[in-house]
């Protein structure tokens, strides 16, 4: 299992903003780009970056973006509900080494995931499923959509995706832990599942560990220092 460390910008910044909420932002740091060296400087083979103002439709951190892509000492994993192919295009020529496309463009236009998977490989994708009861939630959107998570899931699997990265939105940045339940079902499909949302402990990542996942996007937890990085990476390698 491997384990993604968040950092998520919001103004410049290293921040945090829970789904479904009005968005104040938590602020962790003044430069995302040393927050992703201290990362590696802990061992971490990952990052997951997101720019929240461009998923929350507040705007956008386009050129410090592209600036900690090309300095990162890592690998990173770039969402932010990505859903055009110049933009993910973009990340991806930047440095990403694999970009979630957002929910909100793969479940309006599936053949944009079938798409990009042909032109960049599936290993260099996933796709977000964002859900509230079962129901796909876009971040930074008003109300669900009617597609189911599942729908969605089958979805992607005949559009040649492999990966997704899962999350409960009533659960994200709530330190409440994650939901595995949901994560294995759509493991059962044929894919391979990121839970993301709710990690609170070693214990939450433990559980993801047992639930047999892909791996885990841990961010509050670790910036307010209620986990420790090293035992959260030694967790994920055993």
């Amino acid at each position: 299992m491997e384990l993604y460390p968040a950092v998520d910008i919001r103004g410049g910044r290293v921040a945090h903003v829970r789904s479904g909420t009005v968005p104040t932002p938590s602020v962790y740091g003044d430069d995302p780009a040393v927050a992703v060296a201290r990362l590696a400087a802990g061992g971490a083979r990952w990052v997951h970056l997101v720019d929240l103002d461009r998923a929350l439709g507040t705007g956008a951190n386009r050129a410090l973006m592209r600036a900690v892509l090309g300095d990162a000492p890592l690998q990173v994993q770039v969402g932010g509900s990505l859903g055009t192919e110049e933009a993910i295009d973009d990340m991806l020529a930047w440095g990403a080494a694999r970009v979630v496309i957002g929910c909100a463009a793969a479940a309006t236009e599936p053949s944009l995931v079938g798409r990009l998977v042909r032109r960049h490989g599936p290993e260099r994708l996933a796709v977000g499923i964002d859900h509230t009861d079962g129901r796909v939630t876009p971040r930074g959107a008003g109300a669900g959509s009617a597609m189911t998570v599942d729908l969605l899931a089958r979805v992607i699997v005949d559009q040649g995706g492999a990966l997704v990265v899962y999350t409960d939105v009533t659960r994200d940045g709530t330190l409440a832990g994650p939901d595995t339940t949901g994560a294995q079902r759509l493991a059962t499909l044929g894919l391979d599942v990121i839970a993301s949302g709710g990690v609170g402990s070693l214990v939450d990542v433990r559980a993801v560990h047992a639930a047999r996942l892909a791996g885990v996007i841990v961010g509050r937890a670790l910036h307010e220092g209620r986990l420790s990085l090293t035992e959260a990476l030694a967790c994920a390698a055993a």
